[in-house]
């Protein structure tokens, strides 16, 4: 459908134009807006660890050029013909995966696994712009009183952490180890709480990091200088030598998928969320089969999580006011320098692109 007369013809993208090369701003034209579409105008959208991989070329992104950027919230500004059940000055955030919505997997509700899923910012162009045109499916309410930068957070970090806890089928009384005290972390602690657990692990090299953990009632272990042995066993000695019920491994790395893996307890539950590459050596009998331990991968999210999620948020339960610590304009130069900080592990625990501040 064609846009609203008062709407721009072209907008503002910051883009990945070559894997290995620094994103770029360029102006490209805002999307169209099919009968079962919304156009959103965007309010904020988060940079993610995932982004760093996709700059950097681990990470397959496709078509290029193509505007990044998962983590979206905003306005809706136009709707498509077909669209009844979502308005223009709607408050939406947005789930990142574009599905069919047919397919058995959707059906089901494991639409993570439809066919023809597009993830936004990844295989279709996603929020690092003044607009997006997404399926009004994809359009989650946001509680007039959740912030926008906190509502685009939600739709990965903070997820992603509820996901991986219940696929850990995390229930109240468990103890709980979560391994990497950053922006997933931080809401895997609150998210973990909510669903009941006795006690929260942090375990993180950051001291400021684990410091604001603290502050949302986690027990902070500095696993600086550990290997994974000596680190499950700094998380045993927390647990009267028992270990967790349930461990998260949000880092992606071979040290830290050994240290949830090893952290557990009889019948405990490790979840592996954080990407990896290099393969990790497991000792089949000690590490698993002895304590009947489970070793769990956990890929995106679903689209009624989400729901969940905004209605923690609605009711306090879920604050990410220390989270979101940074923000910058849609500016090319200012998102390099949070990626490349990202890669070098000393940025912000999380950084939102507000498109309408200056640049």
């Amino acid at each position: 459908m064609p846009l609203p007369s008062a709407m721009p013809a072209r907008m503002r993208a910051v883009r990945l134009v070559r894997p290995g090369h620094p994103v770029e701003l360029q102006e490209v034209a805002v999307p169209s807006v099919g009968p079962h579409d919304v156009l959103v105008r965007v309010r904020a959208a988060g940079i993610c660890h995932s982004d760093v991989h996709y700059r950097a070329g681990r990470s397959r992104v496709e078509p290029l050029p193509l505007t990044l950027g998962h983590e979206v919230a905003g306005d809706i500004v136009a709707v498509g013909s077909a669209v009844h059940d979502r308005a223009v000055g709607d408050r939406v955030c947005l789930h990142y995966l574009v599905i069919c919505g047919q397919c058995p997997h959707c059906v089901a509700g494991r639409e993570q696994f439809c066919p023809t899923g597009l993830m936004l910012g990844h295989f279709t162009d996603g929020g690092w712009a003044e607009y997006i045109a997404v399926p009004a499916r994809n359009a989650v309410r946001l509680p007039a009183t959740v912030p926008y930068d906190h509502g685009a957070v939600m739709m990965c970090s903070s997820s992603t952490s509820l996901h991986a806890l219940r696929k850990a089928r995390c229930t109240p009384g468990d103890t709980v180890l979560v391994v990497g005290a950053g922006g997933l972390g931080m809401s895997a602690i609150q998210i973990a709480h909510q669903l009941g657990a006795s006690r929260v692990i942090a375990a993180d090299r950051d001291p400021d990091k684990l410091a604001l953990a603290q502050r949302l009632g986690a027990v902070p272990l500095d696993v600086r200088g550990l290997g994974p042995a000596a680190g499950a066993e700094a998380v045993r000695a927390l647990t009267e030598g028992r270990g967790v019920d349930v461990a998260v491994e949000l880092v992606g790395h071979g040290d830290t998928v050994l240290l949830a893996l090893k952290s557990v307890a009889p019948l405990g539950r490790a979840v592996v969320v954080g990407l990896n590459d290099v393969p990790v050596p497991i000792d089949s009998y000690r590490d698993l089969i002895g304590r009947e331990a489970e070793l769990i991968g956990s890929n995106d999210h679903l689209l009624g999580e989400l729901e969940e999620l905004t209605a923690m948020a609605a009711r306090g339960a879920l604050v990410l006011d220390d989270v979101v610590t940074n923000r910058v304009a849609l500016d090319a130069d200012a998102i390099n320098a949070v990626l490349d900080a990202l890669e070098q592990h000393r940025a912000p625990v999380r950084t939102v692109i507000v498109p309408d501040a200056a640049g």
